[in-house]
């Protein structure tokens, strides 16, 4: 893989306890300055020293003695890039260490390639902590608690509790119906609130309660022993709940809501652009993907869109997954900076003599971790295992687990905890998607998938398992650029194209974030209310004509357009139709009507004709003398206005209604009658 910039690379052997790899990752990153040692980080320090004086952005094959080198750099001035990467537990601690060579070069390269850093969400803490539980042990954390933090203590349904002489922080009684917001900011409703008793002797009472209180906090301590307060309730920043029998438990909860106070910074994890999302429209429902994924509640309904709460937002990602516009984006990394990352993983890779690439996703709290264990205690991982590290494994979308199929990798596999702390819903949804394009266009049956494995021997096991599939005649090497959807759809035609067996159609299951429209163009009326509707500009219409087009590219599979159609003549069709991947195509069209006065193009001739149909004889306004009324049907808004303001006609008045009749009428009758001859 060619470097952008000067780029000087320092490949150690970990004092001979693997290979040394110069010469593949010389071949593998071209352009570099390659120098490969046995000890940079003792006796062959001098040489980092003499490479950050020269200028170049450097990278390290080593990150134990990553603050070693961070700060020789800092003391000689460096302002370059440097970077570092691991390429002893992922490559060089293996039986297949001999053949790791390629491996080490491409995540060298890859680590080379920058990143932004996300936005930071400020938590703020003043130490106001409520411990909720039901007996003396909420009593004793409290007190605990109190030397450092402003502590109240609520009581739901209290058991025999012995009152204390000196109360030195309040104690209170009340069951929480329902609890909301994040560290510093919680908001809490207490049915069943009461103050206690100062004359309480022998046990503890309180007065007369109220339901419906509200209470501030800016940490909360669980220990009732009930449900959590949360959903997710582990990733809540700021509760931290415990088991009221388990000491052990107790105390750690104690000690972790003690350190919550300060200010507390976490990376903004979704960037969400409002109007890309697809949720609704004139309050009709669309795509629900990213609530139904939620597992921490902090995706809400807010009118045309949602809107997500970055202070709860946990970062598993699994909105951003599946948002098929682009509007909930990961930016822990951004979708581009990861499949340019993937791209220069498996291009380096294969440049340097790699073959049979199989990339693995894995977190940095779980993966890692056994990964290592794997390489110090067990046979490491093969030499065509190449480990990719993410935030979260959940935040892949279909676009991750495909481009590297379509990048020459033969399998892609994610490592996961066999007790994940996110739900693996999402992950399987797009694994599923993934796998059927996979399998449609001659890559392998199962080329995509999950490792559920909290031991190292069982990762290795599995990854054993894996058998290289079908690897593409001609592996792709596009460059990943744009927002998610762009991603999405330069990925799936680079797939296409670098298949096996192409096909043009493959039918997807529904709720995928690709499909067509079937239209009964026969009960369409061209009343274009689906353009209106449509979030992404997949249907449109035209400046000169009634019609109505079709961009299958960017059609999400919403739905909006379905439910809003009042003829309901739209179905959609999960598909991915590469050959109507192109140029929008018209789904119907017919010439206007023209005025029959100013010659003004308006409306559809066939429902101008079908107007006049249904009138024409059949209503009371266009019957009769009143036939030439039909005119105004046929007329545009501006003479139909005109037309009839001239003549005078009130559509509003109905039939005609007989005068009143009156004393005299009824007089003159009697006169008539009377003066009639017999």
């Amino acid at each position: 893989m060619s470097l952008d910039k000067p780029r000087t690379v320092l490949v150690c052997s970990c004092e001979r306890s693997m290979p040394r790899f110069g010469a593949s990752v010389a071949r593998g990153c071209k352009g570099a300055r390659v120098e490969a040692g046995d000890q940079f980080c003792g006796a062959e320090l001098d040489r980092v020293r003499s490479a950050l004086s020269g200028g170049e952005a450097v990278t390290i094959s080593c990150t134990q003695q990553a603050p070693l080198f961070g700060d020789l750099a800092e003391e000689l001035g460096f302002a370059g890039d440097l970077v570092f990467a691991n390429i002893r537990e992922t490559g060089g601690w293996s039986q297949d260490a001999a053949a790791a060579g390629p491996k080490a070069a491409a995540l060298l390269a890859m680590a080379a390639e920058p990143a932004s850093p996300p936005a930071l969400v400020t938590l703020s803490s003043n130490g106001v902590v409520l411990v909720y539980g039901c007996d003396a042990t909420a009593i004793d954390a409290g007190r605990q608690l109190a030397e450092k933090l402003d502590v109240t203590v609520l009581l739901s349904r209290p058991r025999e509790i012995a009152p204390h002489r000196v109360w030195d922080f309040p104690v209170m009684q009340g069951t929480i119906r329902q609890a909301r917001g994040h560290l510093g900011a919680f908001e809490l409703t207490v049915d069943d609130f009461a103050a206690p008793n100062p004359s309480s002797r022998d046990r503890l009472g309180f007065g007369i309660s109220r339901d419906g209180a509200v209470s501030n906090a800016d940490i909360i301590l669980d220990l009732s022993g009930g449900v959590p307060l949360f959903p997710a309730h582990e990733l809540r920043d700021g509760y931290v709940k415990a088991d009221p029998g388990d000491r052990a438990s107790v105390a750690t909860a104690i000690a972790r809501a003690a350190d919550l106070v300060g200010e507390f910074d976490k990376p903004r994890f979704i960037d969400f652009s409002a109007d890309l999302c697809a949720h609704s429209r004139s309050r009709i429902t669309g795509c629900t993907r990213c609530l139904d994924l939620c597992p921490t509640g902090a995706i809400a309904p807010a009118g045309d869109h949602v809107a997500i709460d970055a202070e709860v937002c946990a970062g598993c990602g699994s909105c951003a997954a599946a948002c098929p516009t682009g509007a909930a984006a990961y930016a822990v990394p951004d979708a581009e900076s990861l499949l340019r990352r993937l791209r220069t993983l498996l291009l380096t890779y294969r440049e340097a003599g790699g073959l049979d690439a199989i990339v693995l996703f894995h977190d940095l709290g779980h993966g890692e971790p056994l990964i290592d264990a794997l390489a110090r205690f067990g046979a490491g991982l093969p030499a065509n295992v190449l480990p990719v590290a993410v935030n979260e494994i959940t935040q892949l979308g279909v676009e991750a687990w495909t481009a590297p199929v379509a990048w020459g990798a033969c399998a892609v596999r994610a490592l996961s905890s066999a007790k994940p702390r996110h739900e693996l819903t999402g992950i399987a949804a797009n694994i599923a998607i993934a796998n059927l394009l996979s399998r449609s266009l001659g890559y392998g049956a199962e080329v995509c998938g999950l490792i559920e494995a909290d031991d190292p021997n069982i990762l290795a096991s599995t990854l054993d398992l894996i058998t290289p599939d079908v690897a593409p005649r001609r592996p792709a090497a596009f460059l990943p650029l744009g927002k998610k959807r762009s991603l999405l759809t330069s990925t799936m035609l680079e797939l296409h194209r670098a298949a096996p067996t192409p096909v043009d159609r493959v039918a997807l299951p529904a709720a995928a974030p690709f499909g067509g429209l079937e239209v009964n163009v026969d009960g369409c009326t061209l009343c274009l209310s689906c353009v209106s509707a449509c979030p992404t500009g997949a249907l449109s219409d035209s400046e000169q004509q009634p019609a109505l087009y079709f961009s299958e590219s960017a059609c999400v599979q919403c739905g909006l357009c379905a439910a809003t159609c009042p003829e309901k003549v739209i179905t959609l069709t999960p598909q991915v139709d590469f050959q109507a991947w192109g140029a929008r195509r018209v789904v119907k069209q017919e010439q206007p009507y023209n005025c029959i006065r100013c010659a003004k193009p308006f409306g559809t001739r066939s429902t101008v004709e079908r107007i006049v149909a249904k009138l024409e004889g059949k209503h009371w306004m266009f019957a009769g003398e009143n036939a030439r009324r039909l005119d105004l049907v046929r007329m545009c808004d501006n003479c139909r206005v005109d037309a009839a303001m001239n003549e005078g006609f009130d559509p509003y008045a109905g039939h005609g209604r007989p005068p009143p009749r009156t004393t005299e009428d009824y007089l003159r009758e009697r006169k008539a009658s009377r003066d009639k001859p017999v």
